[in-house]
């Protein structure tokens, strides 16, 4: 398996995740808004909003490092810090 396949394998996992965590969590906020949450559903709308959230930070990073950024006359300014990741990971010739 390349790189490549194991990205879209993680991809697909990943979405399969968020695809379970979310109804649950929406779930849970609605019980709560009713009638409240029992000890043991408060720690897992804890555990699965700390999911959600790590999951969701990892894209937008995954997003960022893609990304490059150019001024209105072309030039490229994207980060140092991006471009150090980009060549990293073989993204950038420069």
């Amino acid at each position: 398996m390349n790189e490549e396949e194991k990205k879209k394998l993680q991809s697909k996992i990943g979405d399969r995740v968020l695809k379970e965590i979310v109804p649950r969590i929406n779930e849970l906020a609605h019980k709560a808004k009713e009638e409240g949450l029992t000890e043991l559903e408060k720690v897992e709308q804890a555990e699965l909003r700390k999911k959600y959230v790590a999951r969701f930070r990892d894209n937008f990073k995954k997003q960022i490092e893609m990304m490059k950024v150019y001024d209105k006359d072309g030039k490229e300014v994207t980060s140092t810090k991006v471009k150090k990741i980009q060549k990293h990971k073989g993204l950038r010739d420069d």
